[in-house]
């Protein structure tokens, strides 16, 4: 099955952040439908159907050059498509585990850099009492089965509530396992220091036992911090991704009552605070008198007329040679698929693909080879160029 997509551009701004939007998709947002560009992207795209019949798929992935694709289903599975067929057997079976809350589950999977010689995998999901869980496991003497005995928990983080988990993490540039967490439905736990709540954190899991520190996180040292922290200030986290010829770490942030957010964070920029709860995407939030300057402000938001909940995607880096460098992402209710290009830390080249069709996308997934996927309640799509 394949859907075409069709690409319109858009700039319009509001509050110094470009706010995306199509009219003709979108009627009542606050943008304005200024026209396809065709020269900005590929013309046309579209989404080949690469497996169905899956049970809430959150997440994809795939170690680099393996051809396989690992879905991450919430109900608690791992399932492989191999040469184009869903395997019966799942990867790694964890639903004995796995609470089963509407934001809570299985929530994503890492592989570690060097799997193909160590076998490591690592998973997030929360548990039976509703806690974030971030384990490490092993391969059985099947490459397509994991050993579900075989788990080492490395990070516990207490939920206060069974929303804003993010529940996010993979591997960055500089083979550091990164870990996004939400505030856990508690606001202001996303400006504390002292918590593992509303931040991203960045751990060595080939040191320590059962993991070190980096001494270059940004709060080694500082006392009471915890030195896990890379990243703090955020809401809920869905999803996060790193640009693999850059190195920049993109931020999708699930918004409250009115803005949804991405934000660009630099591989050198640990510590940075994208301020929640005090600012959201630069508004003060509440009644509250703040000073948006004071914080690493996103690229792009958008408002609630044009969505309700963002789902973060990945710079595309796949064989469409017009995409390469192009940031894609959408909207759980909107239905739409957005892309910008990051130029001078800024975000360009605004663009939205025709995909009403899709339904809820869910998140994204990036295989071995740097092609995306578009995941929605039960189906994976893979994005494609169309042929001449």
């Amino acid at each position: 099955m394949t859907r075409v997509l069709k690409l319109c551009r858009l700039v319009p701004m509001l509050l110094g952040l470009p706010v995306i939007s199509c009219a003709t998709d979108a009627p009542g947002s606050p943008g304005t439908n200024v026209g396809p560009d065709p020269d900005s992207a590929a013309q046309d795209l579209v989404l080949t159907q690469i497996a169905g019949g899956l049970q809430r798929p959150v997440h994809l992935t795939a170690p680099d050059g393996d051809d396989r694709l690992f879905i991450v289903e919430k109900i608690g599975r791992v399932r492989i498509v191999e040469q184009g067929l869903l395997l019966p057997t799942p990867f790694l079976d964890l639903t004995g585990s796995v609470s089963g809350g509407n934001e809570q589950g299985l929530l994503s999977l890492a592989f570690h850099p060097n799997f193909a010689s160590n076998g490591q995998i690592f998973v997030d999901y929360t548990d039976a009492g509703g806690t974030t869980r971030v384990e490490r496991y092993e391969l059985t003497a099947d490459p397509n089965v994991a050993d579900p005995t075989s788990g080492q928990l490395l990070l516990l983080i207490p939920q206060p509530f069974s929303h804003h988990n993010g529940g996010h993490i993979l591997f960055g540039p500089d083979g550091m396992l990164y870990v996004a967490s939400g505030d856990g439905g508690t606001a202001g736990a996303a400006q504390d220091r002292t918590t593992r709540l509303g931040s991203v954190l960045r751990i060595d899991v080939d040191s320590g036992s059962p993991f070190a520190i980096p001494p270059d996180n940004p709060f080694v040292g500082h006392g009471t911090f915890l030195p896990e922290i890379w990243l703090w200030g955020v809401r809920n986290p869905w999803r996060i991704a790193f640009d693999r010829t850059s190195g920049d770490l993109y931020v999708a942030d699930v918004g409250q009552s009115r803005w949804e957010e991405v934000t660009v964070v630099g591989p050198g920029d640990g510590g940075a605070n994208l301020g929640w709860n005090v600012v959201e995407a630069g508004d003060c939030v509440g009644n509250a008198v703040c000073d948006p300057t004071e914080f690493t402000l996103p690229q792009i938001a958008y408002d609630h007329g044009d969505g309700c909940s963002i789902t973060g995607g990945h710079v595309y880096r796949g064989g469409i040679e017009e995409l390469r460098g192009v940031y894609f992402y959408s909207d759980y209710c909107g239905g739409w698929l957005r892309s910008f290009r990051l130029a001078g830390g800024q975000a360009t080249e605004h663009a939205q693909w025709d995909v009403a069709s899709a339904g809820n996308v869910t998140s994204f997934g990036e295989d071995g080879a740097g092609e995306l996927y578009v995941l929605t309640e039960n189906a994976v799509f893979r994005i494609d160029e169309v042929s001449p």
